[in-house]
């Protein structure tokens, strides 16, 4: 079972007190980010991040008048800078993938940005041919899930059916790049001088935000739109067999993997980062859904058992580290995304340790939203501002809408 703090609670986050804790909280943040000068804003926020109308949608549906004038606010604030920022297509950093979701999300509080919406998406599709993605030697504007076309892919499904006609370029760029077993055009070669990357140059990401794990949540999107197409599956089953290739217990008895594939037999040690982005969670997640996608019931159950090692075992006070609030809260590297992971696990596959996780976390977090407050002071970003732990906490613990979880790769 997860190992517990002094601070963690062990009684229902379901009650309508613990609620209204959850929705006071996002809607004095939302106020507070409304109010603030926009050039007060934190460096890291970009204009265009979707993590205020996402929020504002999930409060804005509790029905509460207070709440709902919160989220009212927010979306038209956040509306009038929309699509300002770096200028490239992705979900994350400030791309229009992610101003994107913000104005489909956005609508169902203000219905009126969904023609605005619907111009986006068709600019998106209409201008992916001409992106100029590599199918080889790749960066990540190439493939992967924050700047690249598999968060593009992502992000046309938040709140809304896409078409195949939408999907298909992002589609047919990432079959293609799984055209081998070994995934060799998945290999990057852009990195090699990088201060923070060159641990990566030449090798394969493994993670949801920035490898192969994150490719197949997109391509198992596809494949549930796009129905049975055989290249997009044999693409889907070698980039599932070739994570799983890639997997070791670590020294905590946790199936699990390294930020690249391996090179060689796994270091010897425990491995610190398990969240979303790195690590059991994400990558076994992206494994289960591809597998439950394809009917594959055999590495579906090779993944429940990988996410339960995690669960039985998770540990607070070493697999949540780092010197920022966002580490340790946020859905990208803290508590919050793996308690997205543990409560998509819970509601799909219904596996037992991934529900005592989810309780879990959802009292850690509930018993730290004076650090979620003080986090949202920072910054309101989906993915490392204090918008990510409030949607966790409204979906898995009060079943808001899991309409914005296509922007993690879950369901």
């Amino acid at each position: 079972m997860p190992q517990r703090t002094e601070n963690a609670e062990d009684t229902s986050t379901t009650g309508t007190g613990t609620g209204a804790t959850v929705t006071d909280l996002a809607a004095r943040l939302l106020d507070a980010w409304s109010a603030r000068p926009r050039e007060g804003l934190a460096a890291a926020e970009h204009p265009s991040d979707p993590g205020i109308p996402v929020l504002a949608s999930l409060l804005h549906a509790a029905g509460e008048p207070r709440t709902e004038r919160s989220a009212s606010r927010a979306v038209a604030v956040w509306a009038r800078t929309a699509g300002r920022g770096p200028g490239h297509c992705g979900l994350y950093d400030g791309g229009l993938a992610g101003t994107l979701v913000g104005l489909r999300l956005g609508a169902r509080v203000h219905p009126e940005l969904d023609p605005v919406a619907d111009r986006l998406r068709d600019h998106l599709v209409r201008t992916a041919p001409a992106r100029g993605w590599r199918g080889g030697q790749v960066a990540f504007p190439d493939y992967d899930l924050i700047v690249g076309p598999s968060g593009m892919l992502l992000a046309l499904s938040a709140g809304t059916s896409p078409t195949p006609a939408e999907l298909r370029p992002f589609a047919d760029h990432l079959t293609g790049l799984c055209d081998a077993d070994e995934l060799p055009r998945l290999r990057t070669a852009q990195y090699a001088d990088h201060p923070q990357l060159a641990w990566l140059d030449g090798r394969i990401n493994t993670g949801m935000g920035h490898g192969t794990a994150g490719v197949v949540a997109a391509l198992t999107a596809a494949l549930r739109r796009l129905g049975p197409r055989p290249e997009l599956t044999q693409a889907l089953r070698r980039a599932t067999r070739w994570l799983m290739r890639q997997s070791f217990d670590d020294a905590r008895s946790i199936r699990t993997w390294d930020g690249a594939g391996l090179d060689g037999p796994p270091a010897a040690g425990a491995r610190a980062r398990q969240a979303w982005c790195y690590g059991t969670p994400g990558v076994s997640w992206a494994l289960w859904d591809a597998a439950d996608a394809m009917g594959d019931r055999e590495t579906a159950a090779w993944a429940e058992v990988a996410f339960s090692t995690l669960a039985e075992r998770y540990d607070e006070s070493f697999h949540l580290f780092g010197d920022r609030p966002a580490d340790l809260l946020a859905l990208c590297h803290g508590a919050a995304g793996v308690l997205a992971v543990a409560d998509a696990f819970a509601r799909h596959a219904a596996l037992p340790a991934a529900t005592a996780l989810r309780a879990h976390l959802l009292a850690h977090l509930l018993a730290r939203l004076p650090a979620v407050e003080a986090l949202g002071g920072e910054g309101m970003g989906l993915l490392g501002g204090a918008a990510g732990p409030l949607c966790a906490l409204l979906t898995a613990g009060h079943g808001a809408s899991r309409a914005w979880l296509p922007c993690l790769g879950l369901r």
